[in-house]
C-alpha cells in the first residue's frame, strides 16, 4: 500500500452515510497518535469552563483517581469508534456513557460545547502537526459521527455542519472561559498525570512542553504562566517535525485503537466495557428531563 492510498480509498466513500467507517480509517489508521492527543487536549480545555471545571472537582474523579478515569474515557468513546453505533460493544459504551451524565445536572449548553470540542479539536490539531491535512471527506465524516454520537446522548439543537460547531465552539470559550479555583486543581491533576507516565526528572520538561501547546486564552483562564517565546518555539516545531517524519514511513497496515495506548495502565488483565466508568446512584443531582431524553436515545 502506498502512503496516500488510504486518503483515495476514503475520498471514494460516501463522507455522511460512511460516516463511521471514514472516522476508523482516519483515527485508527492515518492518525492514531494524532487524535490521541487531540481529544486528551479536547476535553482538557473543557475544564476551563468553570461550569464543567467544578462538576469534575466535586466528583473528585480527576484529581484522587486520574488514571483510572482517564483510561475508562478513552476506553468507552474507542469502543464506539472501534465496534460502531449498531453493535453491541458500541451500544453498552454509550449506555455506560449516558448512565454516568444523567446522574448530574449538566446543562444542554455544556453538552453541546464539550460534543464541539470532538469535532473541531482534532482538526485544528491534525492540520497543525499531522503528516498531511484532513480531506474534506474526513472533516464532513467526523463532523456526522459526532452527531451521530450526541444524538445517541440525548443532546439537543446539535450543529450540523463543522463550520457551525466551531463557531460554537470559539463563541462558548470566549464567553465562559473563565479563572476557576476548583477547575484549576482539574487541570493541575491531568498534568501531574500526563507527566507521570514517563521518569520522574523530566516531569518539568513535560509540564513545560504541555503548557506550550496550549492557546493563550486557555493559559490565562487557568492563570499559567505562559513558557518562554523560544520554548513554545521549539516544542511546537518538534511535534510538527514528527508529522514530517511519519509521513515518510509506510503507512499503517493494522488499525490501532485506544486500548492499545502505552498510557492506558488500569486494565493489566483486561476489562469488560459494562464496567468502565464510574457507577453513581441514578438521579443523584441529575436532572430528570436528560434522564429521559438518554434512556430513550440508546434504548
Amino acid at each position: 500500500m502506498k502512503r496516500f492510498e488510504r486518503l483515495d480509498q476514503i475520498r471514494r466513500m460516501d463522507p455522511v452515510t460512511e460516516a463511521p467507517e471514514i472516522y476508523r480509517l482516519s483515527a485508527a489508521f492515518e492518525f492514531p497518535w494524532d487524535y490521541t492527543r487531540a481529544l486528551e487536549l479536547a476535553l482538557y480545555r473543557t475544564y476551563a469552563v468553570p461550569s464543567i471545571g467544578r462538576l469534575l472537582a466535586d466528583t473528585a474523579e480527576l484529581t484522587e483517581r486520574s488514571q483510572r478515569r482517564y483510561d475508562d474515557t478513552a476506553l468507552l468513546l474507542d469502543a464506539v469508534m472501534e465496534h460502531g453505533f449498531a453493535a453491541q460493544e458500541g451500544r453498552t459504551a454509550i449506555r455506560r456513557i449516558n448512565q454516568m451524565h444523567r446522574s448530574y445536572d449538566i446543562s444542554d449548553d455544556d453538552m453541546r460545547y464539550v460534543l464541539s470540542t470532538f469535532v473541531v479539536m482534532p482538526r485544528r490539531w491534525i492540520d497543525t502537526y499531522g503528516w498531511r491535512r484532513l480531506s474534506r471527506h474526513e472533516i464532513v465524516a467526523t463532523t456526522e459521527y459526532y452527531r451521530t454520537l450526541g444524538r445517541h446522548m440525548g443532546i439537543p439543537d446539535i450543529p450540523e455542519t463543522f463550520e457551525e460547531f466551531e463557531a460554537l465552539l470559539d463563541s462558548y470559550e470566549s464567553e465562559h472561559f473563565a479563572w476557576d479555583q476548583r477547575s484549576r486543581q482539574v487541570s493541575d491533576a491531568t498534568l501531574d498525570l500526563m507527566t507521570s507516565w514517563y521518569p520522574r526528572p523530566l516531569a518539568p520538561l513535560l509540564r513545560t512542553a504541555t503548557l506550550a501547546l496550549l492557546d493563550e486564552p486557555l493559559l490565562r483562564a487557568f492563570r499559567y504562566k505562559a513558557p518562554s517565546a523560544t520554548a513554545t518555539s521549539l516544542v511546537r516545531r518538534a511535534v510538527k517535525t514528527r508529522g514530517r517524519l511519519v509521513r515518510l514511513l509506510p503507512p499503517r497496515r493494522a488499525p490501532h485503537f485506544a486500548r492499545q495506548n502505552w498510557e492506558i495502565k488500569s486494565y493489566p488483565n483486561g476489562y469488560r466495557t459494562a464496567e468502565l466508568g464510574t457507577h453513581p446512584v441514578p438521579g443523584t443531582g441529575g436532572c430528570p428531563v436528560r434522564q429521559a431524553k438518554l434512556t430513550d436515545a440508546v434504548d
